[in-house]
């Protein structure tokens, strides 16, 4: 396995991992909000890319058998005149994506992934990686705290009808 800068070759590959990420979490869903829309392929992949690409990201994949296999996208936070107000403002990676085949899971991909992500977040400079995690993913929720990773925020939600 090895670990390489996106390469549009593997596109097929990208749009296959992210639908794979996406059925996962609609599967996991307790509120039954999340859905994978007919066009979700194709621009969900586009709206990934352009961020990456927008915001001084990175996407890396891992490749086996010329196969992307797994993948992370990643950007650099951006900020506006409010956060200002109330916040440091550090300068932040954010993991936007991470995704490991469920075919090959447990045999550091992620763990791979994850450092090649943080040292390029180094690299440019950043203080902090920040990652959003669906709360009812406790297979990514306790990946993350063996990365080192902690809550700081928590978002509440309740049905009213």
């Amino acid at each position: 396995m090895t670990i390489i800068e996106y390469e549009d070759k593997y596109l097929d590959d990208v749009r296959d991992l992210l639908v794979e990420l996406g059925e996962y979490i609609v599967s996991i869903d307790q509120d039954e909000l999340e859905q994978i829309h007919n066009d979700y392929r194709i621009k969900m992949t586009e709206y990934d890319l352009n961020n990456v690409s927008n915001y001084n990201g990175k996407c890396y994949l891992a490749i086996e058998d010329d196969k992307a296999i797994g993948l992370i996208m990643g950007t650099i936070r951006q900020y506006d005149e409010h956060d200002y107000l109330d916040y440091k403002c550090p300068k932040e990676g954010e993991i936007t994506e991470l995704i490991v085949t469920s075919k090959i899971r447990s045999k550091g991909i992620g763990q791979a992934l994850m450092n090649k992500m943080e040292d390029y977040f180094k690299s440019v400079g950043c203080e902090y990686v920040l990652v959003d995690v669906f709360a009812y993913n406790k297979n990514g929720i306790n990946f993350y705290g063996k990365q080192g990773y902690h809550p700081r925020m928590h978002t509440e939600i309740k049905k009213i009808k």
